[in-house]
């Protein structure tokens, strides 16, 4: 038996183990990795390979930048930071047709930069925005998919957590991907709130204009949002300037988003304890997936399957263009079946070295099917955002809010072709850190 088909066999039995018996994405890697290997090699070589790739993952420092930018956004998640940023996002934006749902999506965005996770972002702004917008008449399809498209932004606005894998995975300075991300998640923003306003323009009953709001009052309202504003440049002038490594700022951040909460009086002791339990409980499956996935990784690599898939895209005669299409139409099928750091580490051994060999910018690659991984966390069959916002809108039909979705996908769409016809929407930032 050939060394490809050994490993389609195995890509084959991650996804059964995946879809049909439900096993948890970092031991299903890890299991089918290490057989994988000591089939080809020998059990005393993958037992070896196993116990270092476990030592190696678990022992990295890099690896400390996880649990500390989820502590960070778990205690503004418990302080109800959540509110305060709603608050500021409807006064400036509230009055417009639709104004309610695009200041949900800024507020998504704004929560985001201090969150990394589109689930808590779709759980949080859930409980705060989706009454306004009820109390006003929008139509439950705009609302639930203009909570659940807006948290997508999570991983893509930095400290994203899906980036700070990536750059662990590839190799890459973190704070470039964070910057690269600023830019891309200011991209599709921007493009979710036009499509708000393009839906509310065809079908005006679906969005009414809300109260004005008087320019004292908007300014007024910025209080709000200052203290986590203040939280945000803290991380990304730190990493610019030098002050801080990835994981210094994740601890400056936790610090400082625990002093600020406290201060305000919004972060109860309970809440504290909860914000530590989750984060426990996020960064173990997080660094889980990631070691599972370097087993996984190293079964492919001798398998020669990802080096046979880049010489045989590389060597289509077509334009490079193209091939990138291809992988990006992948990374869209892929992201609607299955868990979207899961895909991404399946895959990045695959197509990261078939988008160097043809000469793209490892950065831009890495934040570009970021983006369009966050395609497939709100569409069917998967969705795991959509199916967070159904599960806590109880009076809007799972079906209502995967159609109230559909009006956000050409944003998603037209976010990757600008990220490909102008590739510096990713690279200046960073090329600003030298």
């Amino acid at each position: 038996m050939s060394l490809a088909i050994i490993g389609m066999i195995g890509i084959a039995a991650l996804l059964f183990m995946l879809f049909f018996l439900g096993m948890p994405v970092g031991f299903a890697m890890a299991i089918i990795g290490f057989s994988g290997f000591s089939y080809v090699v020998s059990l005393n070589a993958g037992l070896n390979m196993v116990g270092s790739m476990f030592w190696s993952t678990f022992s990295k420092y890099g690896l400390t930048v996880i649990p500390l930018f989820i502590f960070m956004g778990q205690i503004a998640f418990y302080s109800g930071v959540n509110e305060k940023l709603y608050n500021t996002a409807y006064k400036w934006a509230g009055r417009l047709r639709g104004g309610i749902a695009m200041a949900t999506i800024m507020a998504c965005a704004a929560f985001s930069a201090i969150c990394g996770s589109n689930a808590a972002t779709a759980a949080t702004m859930t409980t705060v925005a989706l009454p306004q917008m009820k109390k006003y008449r929008y139509n439950p399809k705009l609302s639930t998919g203009a909570v659940a498209c807006g948290s997508t932004l999570g991983v893509v606005i930095p400290p994203s957590v899906v980036l700070i894998v990536i750059g662990l995975s590839t190799e890459q300075s973190i704070a470039k991907l964070f910057y690269g991300g600023v830019g891309a998640g200011i991209v599709l923003a921007v493009l979710l709130m036009v499509t708000v306003y393009i839906v509310c323009l065809v079908k005006p009953e679906y969005g009414p204009a809300g109260t004005g709001a008087s320019l004292k009052e908007k300014v007024k309202s910025l209080s709000g949002a200052f203290e986590m504003i203040l939280l945000f440049l803290l991380v990304m002038l730190g990493l610019y300037f030098g002050f801080f490594t990835p994981a210094e700022a994740g601890a400056a951040g936790s610090f400082l988003a625990v002093v600020i909460c406290s201060a305000n009086g919004r972060l109860t002791w309970k809440g504290f304890i909860c914000s530590i339990t989750d984060t426990l409980r996020i960064s173990c499956m997080v660094i889980m997936i990631v070691a599972g996935a370097m087993i996984f990784g190293r079964f492919l690599t001798v398998t020669r399957i990802p080096f046979d898939i880049a010489s045989w895209v590389a060597g289509l005669p077509v334009p490079d263009t193209v091939i990138m299409m291809i992988i990006f139409a992948i990374y869209i099928a892929g992201g609607a079946v299955m868990d979207a750091l899961a895909l991404l580490l399946i895959t990045i051994p695959i197509f990261f070295p078939v988008a160097v060999e043809m000469g793209y910018d490892p950065l831009w690659f890495a934040v570009a099917i970021t983006v369009i991984t966050t395609l497939g966390a709100v569409t069917p069959p998967v969705g795991a955002t959509t199916y967070v916002v159904a599960g806590m809108a109880k009076d809007v039909p799972l079906g209502d809010v995967f159609k109230g979705v559909t009006f956000f996908l050409p944003a998603y769409i037209i976010s990757i072709l600008l990220l490909m016809l102008f590739p510096a929407i990713v690279t200046f930032l960073p090329g600003l850190l030298g």
